[in-house]
């Protein structure tokens, strides 16, 4: 079980650069100052990575805690 303890690891850490990631985009975009419209437009294509991301790194989470059971 030591193998899905690690793919769950893997996964959380990909989720977590996910997640960086789009705070990094989230932050670009404030410094911008861009009009309100485009703010939401640029918000609204980093919304998708960002959950993507939180649901891999929570999925990993959970492989973890399955692995650990399991072992």
């Amino acid at each position: 079980m030591e193998i899905v303890i690690w793919i769950g690891a893997a996964m959380s850490a990909i989720g977590l650069i996910g997640i960086g990631y789009s705070v990094v985009m989230v932050m670009r975009a404030k410094r911008a100052n861009l009009p309100d419209a485009e703010m939401r437009a640029r918000l609204g294509k980093v919304l998708p990575v960002n959950l993507g991301a939180l649901l891999v790194s929570v999925l990993g989470l959970m492989t973890v805690a399955l692995g650990i059971m399991l072992g």
